[in-house]
């Protein structure tokens, strides 16, 4: 077997996926292994919608006439919830330090500029302002955990 011909086949064989090759030719059987590594993978995180919605819909009482149904229109109110999102990877903290009270809590008033928590990056606090006047609806993160870049950390209903 000619050597440039054997060396091609290494190069092919290193290039490629392949984790074992056989080859015969002319009497002579050359193999090629590799050993495989199995990594477990870790959790892909969470994907949060882009927008969250809650349908309020009316109450029909018993006491109004069934014709009177067919002609209305259904009335439903889509509420559009504003995201907080995380600027940095990092820690979330829901408060200044362990001790202190949370910056919000569900149910909050919050106004353009106000802290609602802070992500640490690098032993570096990094204050985390709401951009909206509205109420904290929801806060998706528990405190002390670790968040992505551009992951939603809180909903809030604006006025």
């Amino acid at each position: 077997m000619d050597l440039n011909y054997l060396r091609k086949i290494l190069k092919i064989f290193d290039q490629s996926s392949l984790t074992d090759l056989t080859i015969e030719e002319n009497g002579l059987k050359i193999s090629l292994s590799r050993k495989v590594e199995i990594v477990a993978q870790q959790p892909q995180p969470l994907v949060v919608p882009e927008q969250r919605s809650i349908l309020i819909e009316q109450q029909i009482s018993p006491s109004e006439p069934i014709a009177k149904t067919n002609e209305q229109v259904k009335e439903t109110t889509a509420v559009t919830y504003h995201k907080i999102n995380s600027p940095i990877v990092g820690t979330f903290y829901r408060s200044p330090s362990p001790e202190a009270d949370p910056f919000v809590e569900v149910g909050s008033h919050v106004v353009p500029g106000q802290t609602v928590c802070i992500v640490e990056a690098m032993k570096v606090m990094n204050e985390i302002v709401s951009d909206v006047a509205g109420t904290v609806v929801e806060i998706l993160v528990e405190n002390g955990k670790p968040v992505e870049y551009n992951q939603t950390l809180m909903l809030i209903k604006p006025d």
